[in-house]
C-alpha cells in the first residue's frame, strides 16, 4: 500500500517537481501553496510524511509555526524541513521543534528520498514500541498443534491480505486480540498503526469523541478512527457499542468517512475494521441492542476461536512459551514443569481460558523462584487447580502413570500391583499365582524382571 506525502511549498513548480518524482518512487502525493491550505489538506486526511519549506509565502504561517501547530496535533507525525537559504541556527530550531531532518535546496532526489525512507522507518518503529508498551495480550502467535489451531492459522494467513472485515467471537481470553493482531501483521497494512477500541469501558456519552474526534474552540482532538488512517481499527467487545452511535459506524464504513464531534468537516480516512465478542452477536441483533445490518458488515469472515478447555492438547506448547515470556518480563528463574504438572494442567478447565493460564504461570514462578528443585511438582500448583484436577485424575499414582508412554505405564502398573499381591499372601508365590491367574513359573520370571523383593516362601 503506497505511503502519502504531503509537499508544503509555495512554488508551484517545485511542488510538483518533487510531487512527480515521489510517485515515480511509488508514493502517493498530495500538495499545499501555503500553510492555511496545509492545515486544511491534514484536516481532511493525515499523511504519513510531510516536506515542509521554511519561507513560505503565507503572511500567517511561516514553516516553522507550521511545524509547532502540526507537532502539537500530530506529535509522531514525521516532518522533513528545506529551505534554500536556510541557515544553521534555523535547522538546529527545526529540529528541536521535532523535525525529522533539515535538507538545503537544491537538492538531489536520492538525498530527499533516502531522509524520507529514515524518517519514516523511525516513525514506524515509534508507533510499534508505543503499541507494545500498551500492548495488555503478549503472545505474539496463536501457537498450538490441534487441529483446530492449525485450520485457523490457514485462515489467517487466507484473510489476513485481502481488505475484509473479520468477526472474532469467542469467550474472554480466548486470544481474540491476538488473531486480529495477526491478521494486521500478515496484511498490505502491517506497516500502518493497529488501533484497538475497547467498547465496554467506555462511557457512552464520551464514545463518540473519543472514536471520531472533536473540533471545538479549544482546538482539534484526533479520534481513534483517524488514528487508524492506512492501518486497523479493532473494535473489541462490539456488542458494548451503544446503539446511537453504530449508525455512524455503518456509514463510515461504507463511505470510509466521518465528520468529527462538533466539527463540519468530512475527514476521509483509509481503514480496515475487525470487531470482537465474547458475547453471543446474534442474541443482541434479536434483543434489538445491535444494528442487524452493521452486524452483517462486521461479519464478511467469521472466526469462531474455542475455548482452552476444548483444545488441551495444545496447553503443553502454551505452558513453554508462557514460561519463557512471564520469566524474561519479570526477572525470573524459568522453571521446567513435570510430566505430572503439566497433566494437572491439562486436566483443569480453565474458566478464564489462556489469560488465566498466563496468570498462574506467573504466580507459580514466582512462588517458586526460591525452590531449588529445576523442576515444578504438582504440589507446587495452586490449591484450586492441583484439587480439582487431582480429583479427576484421582491420586498422584496416576498422574505418573498417565504422563508415560504406554509401555512403561504397564511396566509401572505391572509392578505396582504384582508387589501389592506379594505382599497381600505374605510372599507366598503359589497363592499369588493361583489368585492373580498366572503360572508359578511365569509368575518368578516377572517377579525377577520386575525386580519385585519376595519373601522365602514358596
Amino acid at each position: 500500500m503506497s505511503q502519502e506525502v504531503l509537499i508544503v511549498d509555495d512554488e508551484a513548480d517545485i511542488c510538483q517537481l518533487i510531487s512527480e518524482t515521489l510517485e515515480d518512487e511509488g508514493y502517493h502525493t498530495r500538495r499545499a501553496l501555503d500553510g492555511t491550505r496545509a492545515i486544511e489538506v491534514i484536516q481532511e486526511r493525515c499523511p504519513d510524511l510531510i516536506i515542509l519549506d521554511i519561507w513560505l509565502g503565507d503572511s500567517q504561517f511561516d514553516g516553522i509555526k507550521l511545524l509547532e501547530l502540526i507537532k502539537k496535533d500530530h506529535p509522531s507525525l514525521p516532518v522533513i524541513m528545506m529551505s534554500g537559504h536556510g541557515t544553521i541556527e534555523t535547522a538546529v530550531q527545526a529540529i528541536k521543534m521535532g523535525a525529522y531532518d533539515f535538507i538545503e535546496k537544491p537538492f538531489k532526489a536520492d538525498r530527499l528520498l533516502l531522509a524520507m525512507g529514515r524518517a519514516m522507518e523511525t516513525a514506524k518503529l515509534r508507533r510499534e514500541n508505543s503499541e507494545l508498551k500498551a500492548r495488555t495480550i503478549e503472545i505474539t502467535d496463536f501457537l498450538g498443534m490441534s487441529s483446530f489451531a492449525n485450520q485457523l492459522r490457514q485462515l489467517i494467513d487466507r484473510v489476513a491480505p485481502t481488505n475484509s472485515r473479520v468477526l472474532i467471537s469467542g469467550d474472554s481470553g480466548t486470544g481474540k486480540e491476538i488473531v486480529a493482531r495477526l491478521i494486521h501483521q500478515r496484511s498490505k497494512r502491517k506497516n500502518g498503526p493497529f488501533v484497538v477500541l475497547n467498547c465496554a469501558t467506555l462511557d457512552p456519552d464520551s464514545f463518540e469523541s473519543v472514536l471520531f474526534g472533536t473540533e471545538d474552540k479549544e482546538g482539534r482532538k484526533i479520534g481513534l478512527f483517524e488514528e487508524a488512517h492506512r492501518g486497523t481499527l479493532l473494535f473489541d467487545e462490539v456488542t458494548d457499542m451503544p446503539f446511537e452511535t453504530q449508525g455512524k459506524i455503518l456509514r463510515s464504513l461504507q463511505e470510509q468517512t466521518f465528520t468529527r464531534v462538533g466539527g463540519k468537516r468530512n475527514i476521509e480516512v483509509d481503514v480496515r475494521v475487525m470487531a470482537s465478542s465474547s458475547r453471543d452477536i446474534h442474541k443482541a441483533v434479536e434483543e434489538k441492542r445491535f444494528r442487524e445490518d452493521l452486524y452483517y458488515r462486521l461479519n464478511v469472515v467469521p472466526i469462531k476461536i474455542p475455548s482452552l478447555k476444548e483444545r488441551k492438547e495444545d496447553i503443553s506448547i502454551l505452558i513453554q512459551e508462557l514460561i519463557l515470556h512471564v520469566s524474561n518480563l519479570n526477572g525470573l528463574q524459568p522453571k521446567k514443569f513435570s510430566e505430572e504438572a503439566i497433566l494437572v494442567l491439562q486436566a483443569y478447565d480453565w474458566p478464564g481460558n489462556i489469560r488465566q493460564l498466563k496468570n498462574v504461570i506467573e504466580w507459580i514462578l514466582i512462588m517458586a523462584s526460591e525452590n531449588e528443585s529445576e523442576s515444578i511438582a504438582p504440589n507446587l500448583l495452586p490449591a484450586e487447580i492441583y484439587g480439582e484436577a487431582s480429583l479427576m485424575l484421582r491420586n498422584d499414582q496416576s498422574l505418573q502413570i498417565m504422563s508415560l508412554p504406554l509401555r512403561e505405564a504397564r511396566e509401572s502398573f505391572e509392578k505396582d500391583y504384582l508387589r501389592a499381591q506379594v505382599e497381600r499372601f505374605g510372599g507366598n508365590v503359589s497363592r499369588t499365582a493361583d489368585f492373580v491367574k498366572m503360572e508359578r513359573s511365569a509368575l518368578h520370571r516377572k517377579l525377577r524382571d520386575l525386580q519385585i523383593m519376595r519373601g522365602n516362601r514358596s
